[in-house]
């Protein structure tokens, strides 16, 4: 019984050990997260789509009187 629960506890952290490894070598190598200074924190993607954020409504007029 000590044994098995031993040999749990080994491999999980081996399991363990080798998923953090391998997250932090994905997270390195991957240059999408890198921000440099000349976009200030914005990622600009590549759609050219118009991005519609607001389209005056009955439910958003309502909406927002309520919420004043």
């Amino acid at each position: 019984m000590q044994k098995s629960r031993r040999d749990f506890i080994k491999n999980s952290a081996i399991i363990t050990a080798g998923t953090v490894a391998s997250t932090s070598v994905l997270a390195a190598s991957g240059n999408s997260s890198v921000q440099d200074d000349s976009n200030n924190g914005v990622v600009k993607g590549s759609s050219r789509k118009k991005e519609i954020l607001y389209t005056k409504t009955a439910v958003w007029e309502e909406f927002y009187k309520f919420a004043k």
